[in-house]
């Protein structure tokens, strides 16, 4: 595996003539938490799509995980995580039924399916509410099990989409201990958010502006290169 595990040049997409992504070029390496930040319409989101092959690219080229994004799409799903802003969990199942389900999607044997979940409900102390609705589960405990189920089978990559929107802030530093746990066992973890002190949890984070990665460094350097003191600072003056 290459030390870049997300490599993106001049990635565009248009929609007839309004460019929402507009000639992007990053790389992200492996086991690295990579922000990929803006405001709302920025972007970020047209740009994830392309990477985990949901949406073609107008021009440019990019691979994940060794695979061509516009060639071998369904290669890279298999290979990735994803956890979208409204948590990919099915309400009228119960805790149990939402990990064994996604286990099946992702192709898990029967085996493998019954250890994930043991080994889920463990980890997450899910036990008690195992078959309890998800519908039921505080908003914290469906983040935390959408972002297990995400990993339910083993991915090298992990795409989240703006996971901690409308969550409160304990919950959302909860929720990046958990992201942090994951980077620490090798996982690369794809982040978008618009939250900017989210920012300061990431190795490095790239800020979009109007469809264009506008600045790309770790926290540390952006706020000395734009003499700020916080990452909201540093959006601000790129925002202006």
């Amino acid at each position: 595996m290459p030390e870049n595990i997300i490599q993106v040049e001049g990635l565009t997409k248009c929609f007839g003539d309004f460019t929402a992504v507009d000639a992007i070029t990053f790389t992200v390496k492996k086991g690295e938490i990579f922000g990929f930040l803006g405001a709302n319409g920025a972007g970020k989101t047209t740009a994830m799509k392309m990477l985990i092959g949901l949406s073609k690219p107008t021009k440019g080229m990019g691979s994940v995980a060794g695979f061509d994004i516009a060639k071998n799409p369904e290669k890279i799903k298999k290979r990735i995580g994803y956890m979208s802003q409204k948590f990919s969990l099915y309400n009228d199942l119960t805790v149990k039924e939402n990990i064994r389900f996604y286990g099946g999607i992702y192709g898990l044997d029967k085996k493998r399916i019954r250890s994930k979940t043991q080994s889920i409900l463990k980890e997450l102390n899910l036990n008690d509410v195992a078959g309890t609705l998800v519908a039921a589960l505080p908003l914290g405990w469906k983040q935390r099990l959408s972002f297990a189920v995400s990993m339910v089978h083993d991915p090298e990559i992990v795409f989240l989409d703006e996971p901690t929107g409308g969550v409160d802030p304990h919950v959302r530093r909860q929720f990046w201990e958990t992201i942090y746990e994951a980077a620490a066992l090798g996982r690369t973890i794809f982040v978008t958010t618009h939250y900017m002190d989210e920012a300061e949890y990431c190795d490095r984070v790239s800020i979009m502006v109007s469809g264009k990665i506008e600045a790309l460094d770790t926290p540390e350097n952006l706020k000395h290169q734009f003499k700020a003191k916080t990452m909201d600072e540093v959006f601000l003056k790129l925002a202006r």
